[in-house]
């Protein structure tokens, strides 16, 4: 996936290794991810996985929290 500058903006975003830097980005795309974003990392990061980042995150803002943690445990 191509990262947009705007969701990114304190790096280059061709430079983000989606594995890597998985809860950089996870937490970008919840708070601040597009439609097409929130899709691609729905179908990308294992389900288990994305509510491990999302319980213990500390910068997602609390209602994106508590929405994606709502979401994950309907999955």
């Amino acid at each position: 996936m191509k990262f947009r500058q705007a969701l990114f903006w304190d790096t280059n975003p061709n430079k983000i290794d989606a594995q890597k830097n998985a809860q950089y980005v996870i937490e970008r795309i919840l708070d601040l991810g597009n439609d097409r974003e929130v899709r691609w990392l729905w179908n990308f990061y294992d389900k288990a996985f994305l509510e491990k980042i999302v319980s213990k995150s500390r910068c997602l803002m609390p209602q994106t929290k508590n929405l994606w943690l709502l979401m994950l445990k309907n999955k």
